[in-house]
């Protein structure tokens, strides 16, 4: 069964989407799929239980799409184009659909574990867009070929160890790294008390209060991120700048970050 705020992120992200079309259904195929609920609890538990690493289960994967779906919105009402749309490969909604898919399957790799999961990811993932695009596209074997292959390459490349090309992809790489608020690290905390190699990851994770994705003004997107201490500017040169770096989608991305009450930093 769905937890509130699985039901909570799923209504979020439907209000990204357009109301019918292809994307919305992918995005609810993907949310009324018994097998890839099962997939994303039990990589969870993986992650968590096993490895004492950060939730990557499906509250962790809604947010990444929720966080994507919105950033691919602010970029579209700026004037920038998809790779898809400047291609002349596809529409807009095609991108979405590559964007939601990607974000939603992206971390289904970690049920085996954290090395190459991206990897595995694609390979679990693959079956499961090929049915959902049946669904979206069924009268059209070229949509689904290039909507699978942007969706996997944004699942292959955003753990930001390879070179990855399309605006789409990149924005799967920034709205993952964009999920460091504290209630991520919650669990692992409670669970792992024992001191390890690795904990800042948990404890910086924990100073970060909020992570907002908005327009912004000297660029499209303004990521903006409020923490208790700054021991979570570890989280930020760790995780969330290398994906920005390594993201198609930089250069339409500005970010600022600071402890609360104080002046936010530009990055």
């Amino acid at each position: 069964m769905k937890s509130p705020k699985e039901l909570s992120l799923e209504k979020k992200i439907l209000d990204e989407l357009p109301t019918s079309g292809p994307a919305r259904i992918v995005a609810e195929a993907l949310m009324n799929d018994d097998e890839v609920q099962q997939m994303q609890e039990y990589a969870n538990t993986v992650s968590i239980v096993r490895l004492g690493y950060n939730d990557h289960g499906p509250v962790h994967m809604r947010t990444v799409t929720r966080n994507a779906a919105r950033t691919l919105n602010i970029l579209h009402e700026a004037g920038v184009k998809t790779s898809l749309e400047a291609e002349n490969m596809g529409t807009f909604e095609d991108s979405v659909c590559a964007v939601v898919l990607a974000s939603f399957l992206h971390d289904l790799g970690m049920s085996m574990g954290r090395q190459d999961h991206e990897l595995f990811s694609m390979t679990l993932a693959k079956p499961i867009i090929e049915r959902a695009l049946d669904r979206a596209y069924p009268d059209s074997l070229e949509k689904r070929v290039i909507v699978r292959s942007v969706a996997l390459e944004g699942i292959i490349g955003h753990m930001a160890s390879r070179r990855i090309h399309s605006i789409e992809a990149g924005l799967i790489l920034i709205a993952d790294g964009c999920d460091m608020e504290k209630g991520r690290a919650r669990i692992p905390l409670v669970l792992n008390t024992e001191p390890k190699a690795g904990d800042i990851h948990k404890y910086s994770a924990n100073s970060i209060e909020s992570v907002k994705i908005t327009a912004g003004e000297a660029r499209p997107v303004r990521i903006s991120v409020e923490m208790s201490s700054d021991v979570g500017f570890f989280q930020i040169e760790e995780v969330l700048l290398p994906k920005v770096n390594m993201s198609p989608a930089k250069p339409y991305v500005e970010l600022y970050a600071g402890i609360q009450g104080d002046l936010k930093k530009y990055l």
